[in-house]
C-alpha cells in the first residue's frame, strides 16, 4: 500500500493522541501488570472504535486505505478528540466533518463584539452567517447598502436582499452583473451548506420565485469568492463604487464579514464622508 505526507500525518496524529489517553478516562478498565505502552494500546483504540486492530494500525502507519467518515468519527470518538483536535482529524483525510454528522458548535451567540467592530468601520460594512443572516450592520452599510434596521428579521438576509429588495436593486446599477457573480460563488460553495437546513430552504426559495436567479443557477457558472465591484447610485443621484471584500470570522467559514471599499479616483471617498457628516447633523 502506498503512503503520502497527509496519511502519514494522520497516522502520527492519532498516535500521538492514543499514546496521551488513559486507559481509566477512555472506560477501559487497566489488566493487572504493569503497562509497556505509554496511553491506550492499539488493540483497545481499534475495540473502542469498531475497527479491526489491522485496519487502525495501517492508519497509524500511514497507509493509504481512505477511512470513511463514519470510521474517522468513531476513531476520533474513541480517542476522546475535542472539536478542534476532530475537525483537524478530518481535514487530514480531506473529509468534510458534516459528512458523517458532525456539527460544529461556534461559541455563543452574543454578536455584540461583532457589531462594536462593524461600528468602527467608516466604509460600509456588515456580517452573515450560515443562513445569510444579516446579524452586524453599520451606518454606512444602511445609507448606501440597504436599511437593514427597517426590515423585518425574516427579511434580513443577503440572499434575500440580493434578489427581491427592490431598493437594492434600484440603487446598484451593476445589479445583473453583481447578482450573476454571486450565483456562481452560491455554485462553488454549495457542498459547504448543503447540510444546513435554513440555507437550503432560501435557496430552494430562490430558485422557485426569481426567474433571474434560476437563469443565472441553470448556467451552472462556476466563481470563488474575490474581490468583486459594486456601483450604486443614490437618490440624489450620487454615484459611488466600491470593491467588495470579504472575511471569515474567527475561522467559521460560515461567517462572513463583507465590507465595501471606495475604488481611488470616483471620487467615493468623498462622496461617501460627505453623506455620513450630513446624516450626523441630520441625526
Amino acid at each position: 500500500m502506498n503512503v503520502n505526507r497527509t496519511s502519514s500525518t494522520l497516522g502520527e496524529f492519532i498516535k500521538s493522541r492514543r499514546e496521551r489517553l488513559q486507559p481509566a478516562i477512555a472506560g477501559i478498565k487497566p489488566l493487572p501488570g504493569r503497562r509497556r505502552t505509554p496511553g491506550l494500546r492499539r488493540e483497545e483504540v481499534s475495540y473502542l472504535a469498531n475497527v479491526s486492530v489491522t485496519y487502525y494500525t495501517w492508519l497509524e502507519q500511514g497507509r493509504e486505505v481512505n477511512p470513511s467518515p463514519e470510521v474517522l468519527l468513531n476513531i476520533s470518538n474513541a480517542l476522546r478528540l475535542d472539536e478542534d483536535e476532530r475537525k483537524y482529524l478530518f481535514d487530514l483525510a480531506n473529509i468534510d466533518p458534516a459528512s458523517a454528522g458532525v456539527v460544529r458548535h461556534y461559541e455563543g451567540s452574543d454578536f455584540s463584539f461583532m457589531q462594536a467592530i462593524v461600528d468602527q468601520m467608516v466604509y460600509p460594512s456588515f456580517v452573515t452567517d450560515e443562513g445569510t443572516d444579516v446579524i452586524a450592520w453599520n451606518r454606512a452599510a444602511e445609507l448606501i447598502i440597504a436599511d437593514f434596521g427597517l426590515m423585518p428579521k425574516s427579511e434580513r438576509y443577503m440572499l434575500n436582499v440580493l434578489f427581491f429588495n427592490a431598493d437594492y436593486r434600484e440603487k446598484l446599477v451593476n445589479w445583473e452583473e453583481f447578482v450573476r457573480f454571486s450565483t456562481a460563488t452560491l455554485r462553488a460553495n454549495l457542498d459547504l451548506y448543503k447540510d444546513h437546513p435554513l440555507y437550503m430552504e432560501r435557496l430552494e426559495r430562490l430558485k422557485r420565485h426569481s426567474e433571474e436567479f434560476s437563469r443565472f443557477w441553470e448556467l451552472y457558472e462556476i466563481k470563488q469568492k474575490r474581490v468583486s465591484t459594486a456601483l450604486f447610485r443614490l437618490p440624489d443621484a450620487q454615484m459611488m463604487e466600491f470593491k467588495v471584500h470579504s472575511a471569515s470570522v474567527d475561522n467559521n467559514p460560515g461567517m462572513h464579514w463583507c465590507f465595501f471599499v471606495p475604488v481611488p479616483g470616483t471620487g467615493t471617498e468623498e462622496n461617501l464622508s460627505r453623506l455620513l457628516e450630513q446624516d450626523g447633523k441630520d441625526n
